[in-house]
């Protein structure tokens, strides 16, 4: 499974920006996808999850009522709308797929990351 992410760039505060992650490879036994930042000198963090049945979302309490996260199946694509920005927001944004390998494996799969920035 390959994930390329897209969408990052420079906003001020109360800015909007959408994040794409884009999957291709073997996406047929991905069974949840989902987004983790890493603020400089950070550990990274958990942003927001969406399973692939029924398309259940989890988000950290940080970004609840501001980001919504969604997946368009048919594209292997999913999507970050970040809205209400706020400098502690600005990090590096990583997309993460899990891919059921057996009754008791998961593989997980990384993007490169994209850089958000919000400006004060």
């Amino acid at each position: 499974v390959q994930l390329v992410e897209s969408g990052g760039g420079l906003v001020q505060t109360g800015g909007s920006l959408r994040l794409s992650c884009a999957a291709s490879g073997n996406t047929k036994n991905i069974n949840a996808m989902g987004w983790y930042r890493q603020a400089p000198g950070k550990q990274r963090e958990l942003v927001a999850t969406i399973r692939s049945g029924g398309g259940s979302t989890n988000y950290a309490d940080s970004v609840k009522g501001r980001f919504t996260l969604s997946r368009d199946n048919a594209k292997n694509t999913m999507y970050l709308q970040m809205n209400s920005l706020k400098p502690e927001d600005t990090a590096v944004y990583f997309c993460n797929a899990d891919s059921v390998v057996s009754n008791i494996a998961i593989l997980r799969y990384w993007g490169q990351g994209t850089q958000v920035t919000v400006s004060s």
